[in-house]
């Protein structure tokens, strides 16, 4: 679990972007292949071609491409990896994110799983699917997890949901 000061993978944040995909933090799979949701069995990438957000497949390593879509990538951790237990809440950083919201100023922040979306917001717990609070001027959209550890949750139609709102 590399742990420091400088960030495993760097983010993918840029003003204009139509969303903002969060995480709580990379995976040890994504940590070694230093891309965003590289793990065996994580569903991000071919669901993102899938739902028509990018025109082809793209691989992990791919990921400082996004913003060609008008899509950006970070977590809300960003010096850990692991499991979120791994991790614990101390390696979450919710008040860089909203920093890095409002600066951005995407249209949509869309968290990839309910932990993240609990920590960032400060929520006990929160439903799939768009969310009353915002952060900064963006909405906020809620995902089900695309991590392989996660599959007894998916449903691919709350990703479509989200597409079709962007």
């Amino acid at each position: 679990m590399p742990t420091g000061e400088d960030p495993i993978v760097e983010d993918v944040i840029e003003p204009g972007l139509r969303v903002v995909f969060c995480g709580t933090a990379l995976g040890a799979a994504s940590a070694r292949r230093r891309a965003y949701y590289a793990g065996p069995g994580n569903k991000f990438w071919p669901t993102l071609f899938a739902v028509g957000l990018t025109p082809r497949l793209l691989e992990p390593e791919e990921y400082p491409r996004v913003p060609e879509y008008g899509i950006g990538l970070t977590d809300l951790c960003k010096t850990r990896s692991g499991s979120d237990a791994e991790i614990g809440l101390g390696g979450f950083d919710p008040e860089a994110l909203r920093v890095k919201i409002e600066t951005a100023a995407p249209d949509w922040l869309a968290f990839t799983g309910k932990h993240a979306a609990k920590h960032a917001l400060g929520l006990k717990a929160v439903d799939y699917g768009i969310q009353v609070q915002r952060l900064g001027g963006s909405a906020v959209f809620v995902l089900p997890s695309p991590s392989g550890a996660a599959s007894g949750h998916w449903d691919v139609g709350r990703w479509q949901e989200l597409a079709e709102l962007i």
